[in-house]
């Protein structure tokens, strides 16, 4: 098998539409300076039917937001395995001192956060577990959660840094340069986030024309930041309306930087 012909392919940003476990293994070796991505966590989040049992076990209505039954794929007990897969085959493709950057959901009873820095710093080298401070008020019970982490690992013996100053708190604070997190709606992939989380990333551990890696794509967000800071990108996701989402954003043209 070779690489799929790609579901768009203009001025530097490339889409796939696939798994990303039959792609990644045919990008060529060491193409890719930089990964930042939000794989599914495996709670099922957006699964109606299981937000109906919990609330009427618990008998608690604002326990889980009301919100519309779009299920992600791989998103149950399955997103361990996953995981751990897409590390496995994405390192051939990472650069030396290239970072891998993993939206990793926010705590709570299945901390998947925790689970998975192990992973990587096992694969890779674990370098920061970083906090989006996303604003009051978030899912769960009792303890809400309104924060998200981002995990940080690296290929090699350092990481790319591009940052001068060198003094870049791991807690990202909403401001007016970046939105607090995003309410979808039914034409929104149900956990997009705001562009503003990948670029944070991308300018620290990337520069000029680099390229960026989303092997669970959604609906683009990466490749519309990388595309704003100048950068290549080749994004994949499995669901090919995620897919058509994507492309109606990259066509919107670019923001001044």
């Amino acid at each position: 098998m070779t690489l799929p012909t790609p579901y768009y392919d203009v001025d530097g940003i490339t889409i796939y539409h696939g798994d990303c476990r039959d792609i990644l293994p045919y990008l060529p070796e060491r193409s890719i300076d930089m990964i930042f991505t939000d794989p599914p966590y495996g709670h099922n989040n957006n699964n109606g039917d299981l937000i109906s049992k919990w609330e009427a076990v618990l008998g608690r209505g604002d326990y889980v937001p009301e919100r519309d039954n779009r299920p992600i794929a791989n998103d149950g007990v399955e997103a361990n395995e996953l995981f751990e897969h897409f590390i496995d085959i994405a390192i051939p493709v990472l650069k030396n001192e290239g970072s891998c950057c993993c939206c990793c959901g926010g705590g709570g009873p299945d901390p998947m956060f925790a689970r998975w820095s192990l992973v990587l710093d096992e694969k890779l080298n674990f370098m920061q577990m970083v906090i989006w401070d996303k604003g009051p008020m978030g899912m769960g019970w009792r303890y809400r959660r309104s924060y998200e982490t981002v995990l940080v690992a690296y290929k090699g013996k350092s990481c790319k840094w591009y940052d001068t100053s060198k003094k870049i708190e791991n807690i990202i604070r909403p401001n007016k340069y970046f939105a607090p997190k995003i309410i979808p709606s039914k034409d929104q992939h149900p956990t997009e986030k705001p562009i503003g989380l990948p670029k944070h990333f991308i300018q620290l551990h990337s520069q000029g024309e680099d390229t960026i890696l989303d092997p669970f794509m959604g609906s683009g967000t990466t490749l519309v930041a990388a595309k704003q800071l100048g950068r290549k990108a080749i994004g994949i996701e499995i669901e090919e309306k995620y897919c058509e989402i994507a492309v109606k954003r990259l066509g919107q043209g670019v923001l001044p930087l």
